[in-house]
Order: C-alpha cells, then structure tokens, then sequence
C-alpha cells in the first residue's frame, strides 16, 4: 500500500491518501522540507518505508497489520545524538546521550510506526526519529514525523504490510 501525504508550503497541516480515503494530518512545524537536517522542525520531502510498528499495551490494544509489531516498555528510547554511533536507531534505557523517550506521557507514541527516513547507514545530522504516530490534540506540530488521529491509524495500519511506504509531497494550491 502506498500512502500519500501532501502539505501547502510550509504548512504543519496536511492530508493522508491511503487507497480512495484521505485523512487530516499533522506534519512537522516547518511543514514538508527537502534536505531534512535534525532539529529543522521539518518532514523529510521522501518516500519512506513502514518498518515496525511500536504499541504501548498497558493503553492500547495491538493494532491490525500485516507490519512487525512491537509492545513498547518504558525502557525503550531512540537516540537523537548525530555525535552517537547509535544515531538514530532504537536504545535501552537509561542511555548518556541525547535520546527520546518511547513511553511518553502525552501518548503520541501509543501506536507508532518506524519510517525508513536515515536508516541505513545513519547520516550523522540528517536527522533522526522520523516516525508516523497519533496526532496532538487539534493536530499540533510534530517535530517532523507525520501523525494521524488513533481512529485512522489503525485503518490505515490494517491496510498496510511490509512493502508499504508513505511519500510525502508539496500540494499544489
């Protein structure tokens, strides 16, 4: 399956097409960029591959999808350090660098999935953490991931398998 995401220039606000449905989402503060670097607020301009999906199960039940799924515990983190060898790939915590947290308090992270965004190999400061979770309330900028409400995830997820990608783009107006 492949999803479609488009944006208005610099806009944090997006939709989603999977198949013949579209969905609101949010997108990073700087909107869709090409030449995505880290902490720029910005979602990679890239088609992406769905690689795993995380859950936090003491909150949501595992969703439906043909991806890897993964229940999350608290000591699960993703570095964000470029100076890290572990740059951009899932960590145990607690960890010295820079890192974000997977169990979050916010519950963004409830159900999120890993996007293949500088992966393999990690370029250092091409950014980290690039991933498709539930949106903030009122959909909220991320910090350059793509988000959609809990409802259309999980649709979303049970259409998709391992040869599903997202590929984002600028709308045209």
């Amino acid at each position: 399956m492949e999803l479609r995401v488009g944006a208005k220039f610099r806009e944090h606000k997006g939709t989603l097409q999977c198949g013949n449905k579209t969905f609101r989402c949010a997108l990073g503060s700087a909107g869709i960029v090409a030449g995505k670097v880290e902490g720029d607020g910005g979602t990679p301009l890239a088609r992406m591959a769905l690689m795993e999906v995380y859950y936090r199960a003491d909150k949501v039940s595992a969703p439906q999808t043909r991806l890897p799924v993964k229940a999350i515990s608290p000591n699960d983190g993703w570095c964000d350090d470029p100076e890290s060898p572990l740059y951009n790939s899932a960590v145990n915590l607690p960890f010295a660098a820079s890192h974000e947290k997977m169990w979050r308090d916010d519950d963004i992270y409830n159900i999120c999935v890993v996007l293949d965004w500088n992966l393999a190999p990690a370029i250092a400061g091409k950014g980290s953490a690039i991933f498709f979770h539930l949106a903030r309330p009122n959909y909220a900028p991320t910090e350059g991931c793509i988000a959609v409400n809990e409802k259309d995830m999980r649709h979303i997820l049970a259409v998709c398998g391992t040869n599903s990608s997202v590929e984002t783009a600028l709308a045209v107006s």
